[in-house]
């Protein structure tokens, strides 16, 4: 079918595990014609499990592309993990798209996971709806649902469809005021309801419902999706993936009303600093960006694209980033899951993927020119990954087969960060949590056919000071020929908590000549970096050199780095210097009976907890915890909630570590002797 920028629809199904975004997306693929059958989860034949781990665990652990074409429309949906520990994941894809549809399990209800992804949405200023799924499940009150829905996530939630009363179909409220009994409201009510929250964003047109009590369709619809785009109305739809009931009127909302590209509130892009606004015009300059990194270690890299502006075609050429030399689209594909389908062109608001694309990362800009070089896509930082684990191997053949494999998880996952810490001499995986990093090792044990050793990480402690000080310190040192000289007086002093180090030069008079500051700053920063009562690196210090002298034979910029350094020291015995360590934010999901142990458990640990929102059956426990206590939380958590808890957490800031840990780690360092 060939279709245009305006009939493109791009969604996210966003929920938690369990929730059936999986199942919906093979619903709608179903119903549309692109496959002959519904697949099964249980079976491992779903077009999103395109994975042998997800076959394996049957829940999705990568954001899947699909695509289908429906009544005149080109609709690309991404099925999204659901599992905490693949969140990061989950939020690298809301940029290729204009609607998050929150699938809910209406026999669980709404969860901490959900209310998560609903800000995570509105932060990125995507329309979103609601899509209460597994209606015909034993048990459902679908009139309670739907009012946690809108207690939780908002009273801009509003059925656009109810249920009919016997779950075998779904009936329209918008557009009509009569049909059908329901299961839980009368239509003629949800009608007015939705009706009138839309209606309320243009005074106009209030006053016409207000006098006429009707509105044309063309006027309701328009105002429809301003309510959208501004987030003054979140649709909720009704389904069951399973026997396929509310699925066709699921696929007519999202035709009829969910933003096309050339409506919804675009991705920004900055150039030099600046917002730069992008129109989707298929016949402008191509303008893209990549969102998702696929590598096949026998196809290789696959980049996965959204298009904001021109259009791509197969032959054509495009540079990445800014890029000296251009590269050429051999092919474009479009994507079901792991089946791909090749086509001459995409247009502006598409979402199609390239193969073989070596030079493609995260988030890098495509375009077919330099005419915009600096382009970059203004998107809002994924969660800092607190979780961590020490990697090695028996021999340095494997470290060398790790490492890369380590470096191409990361261009595949942009929730992952590998650090080598010097000073421990180790490797340091980071993620959003065990599970998280459990399935980034496993496929590279599973590659490579070696065994990794892991171990949690050493806390990475800063120190700092709480008082500022003064410090000197003459270098002076006669070997026989020319000598060292070097005399230098500083100040430190604290300042605010993540702000790093500033070094300030008030030297005047020349009494440290110009050319030895930077030898001064050198010297200072080697301390900062090594750490002066624990071994570990200083952060959030000032340093001010106002004062010194100089030898105008023997000055040389070895004597200025160890004055500096020394000066340094000096300063930091008299500044009452502490050491930091690192505090998490910690967000912990258990069954409503577990919460005060829970809560009891984070106090233990010198964490706080902050508060609590119950959630049908269960608890969500928010607060800060020491990451040290918090590595080996997995297991605690288990024993605490039977195995029916689990926990997230993000690296909130540093905090002073309590006088014993301080004298321990003290006690234990051993600073190198200077030659």
């Amino acid at each position: 079918m060939a279709y245009t920028t305006r009939d493109i629809r791009n969604i996210a199904l966003l929920g938690s595990s369990g929730s059936g975004k999986t199942l919906l997306t093979e619903a709608m693929l179903f119903a549309s014609g692109g496959i002959t059958a519904k697949g099964s989860i249980a079976a491992g034949t779903t077009v999103s499990d395109t994975d042998t781990r997800e076959r394996n665990t049957q829940h999705s652990i990568s954001p899947t592309v699909c695509h289908f074409d429906h009544q005149g429309v080109h609709i690309n949906v991404i099925d999204t993990p659901g599992a905490r520990d693949f969140y990061g994941k989950t939020l690298s894809v809301l940029s290729a798209v204009e609607t998050a549809a929150l699938v809910i399990n209406a026999q669980s209800g709404v969860d901490a996971m959900t209310q998560q992804l609903l800000n995570a949405a509105r932060e990125r200023r995507l329309c979103c709806m609601v899509v209460v799924n597994r209606i015909d499940a034993e048990g459902v009150d679908l009139g309670a649902v739907t009012s946690q829905v809108r207690e939780i996530l908002g009273s801009e939630c509003m059925p656009i469809n109810l249920p009919s009363y016997g779950r075998d179909d779904v009936v329209d409220c918008f557009g009509s005021s009569e049909g059908p009994a329901t299961t839980h409201d009368a239509i003629e009510d949800a009608n007015i309801r939705i009706v009138e929250q839309v209606v309320e964003m243009d005074e106009e047109l209030m006053e016409l419902y207000l006098e006429e009590g009707e509105l044309p369709h063309d006027k309701l619809h328009d105002a429809f999706g301003i309510a959208l785009r501004d987030g003054h109305v979140i649709p909720i739809c009704y389904t069951s993936a399973e026997t396929d009931v509310g699925i066709a009127e699921l696929l007519r909302v999202i035709k009829e009303f969910m933003a096309d590209p050339t409506a919804g509130n675009p991705i920004r892009f900055k150039a030099g600093g600046e917002s730069v606004s992008i129109s989707p015009d298929p016949d402008g300059a191509l303008l893209a960006h990549v969102f998702k990194i696929s590598i096949d270690p026998f196809r290789g890299q696959l980049a996965t694209v959204r298009l904001h502006r021109g259009t791509m075609r197969a032959g054509g050429q495009v540079y990445f980033d800014d890029a000296r030399k251009p590269s050429k689209i051999g092919h474009v594909l479009k994507l079901n899951g792991a089946s791909q389908l090749e086509v001459p062109a995409v247009v502006a608001g598409d979402i199609c993927a390239l193969p073989r694309a070596s030079e493609a990362s995260f988030n890098c800009v495509l375009q077919d020119a330099r005419d915009e070089s600096g382009l970059c896509v203004e998107t809002t930082s994924l969660p800092n990954p607190a979780y961590g684990l020490a990697v090695r191997t028996e021999n340095d053949a494997d470290a060398q087969k790790v490492s890369d494999s380590l470096q191409t998880a990361m261009l595949e996952d942009p929730s992952i960060r590998v650090e080598h810490v010097a000073a421990q001499n180790e490797t340091v995986l980071r993620g959003m949590g065990e599970v998280h990093l459990r399935d980034v090792l496993e496929r590279i044990t599973s590659h490579y056919g070696m065994t990794i050793e892991t171990s949690f990480p050493a806390i990475a402690y800063r120190e700092t000071i709480t008082s500022r000080s003064e410090g000197h310190h003459r270098h002076k040192k006669q070997t026989g020929g020319a000598g060292q000289f070097g005399e230098v007086f500083l100040r430190a002093e604290p300042i605010e908590r993540g702000s790093g180090f500033e070094f300030v030069n008030q030297v005047v008079g020349g009494v440290i000549p110009g050319q030895f500051i930077p030898a001064v700053e050198k010297g200072v920063r080697q301390v900062m970096a090594s750490g002066a009562i624990s071994g570990h690196e200083m952060q959030d210090i000032r340093v001010t050199v106002y004062d010194g002298k100089h030898h105008p034979v023997d000055s040389k910029e070895v004597a200025f780095v160890q004055a500096g350094k020394r000066a340094f020291m000096n300063a930091i015995a008299k500044a009452r210097a502490i050491i930091m360590e690192p505090v998490v934010s910690v967000q912990v999901s258990v069954p409503n009976d577990r919460m005060g142990d829970v809560a009891g458990d984070l106090s233990s640990m010198g964490g706080m907890v902050s508060g609590s929102t119950v959630m049908g059956g269960t608890t969500v426990v928010e607060g800060r915890a020491p990451l040290r206590e918090m590595q080996s939380y997995h297991s605690r958590l288990n024993s605490i909630s039977g195995g029916e808890g689990s926990f997230s957490m993000e690296f909130s800031h540093y905090e002073r570590v309590q006088p014993e840990l301080q004298k321990e780690l003290v006690s234990k360092f051993r600073p190198q002797e200077e030659e």
